[in-house]
């Protein structure tokens, strides 16, 4: 029997996974750089200035490509969750 149900994608889940895989792909550059990955997004998501996030494994492009504000609801929303 053939099932006619239909998928639904979740944008929010899509974009929400996203999101953190950046997150982790970035906090691993800062971290081989020597530098303090909370200290430096924090600065970035706080400032706009993306001389915070070096360009080490293009981590300053791959952070940049995502809505600071978006970012934020995001690590906040985990974060109350707890």
């Amino acid at each position: 029997m053939k099932d006619d149900k239909t998928d639904v994608f979740d944008l929010t889940l899509i974009k929400k996974k996203q999101t953190e895989e950046m997150l982790k792909e970035v906090t691993k550059s800062l971290e081989k750089r020597g530098y303090n990955p909370i200290n430096q997004i924090v600065g970035y998501l706080i400032s706009g200035d993306p001389g915070y996030i070096s360009n080490y494994q293009s981590a300053r492009d791959k952070i940049s490509k995502f809505d600071r504000t978006e970012i934020v609801a995001l690590v906040l929303g985990e974060y109350l969750k707890k």
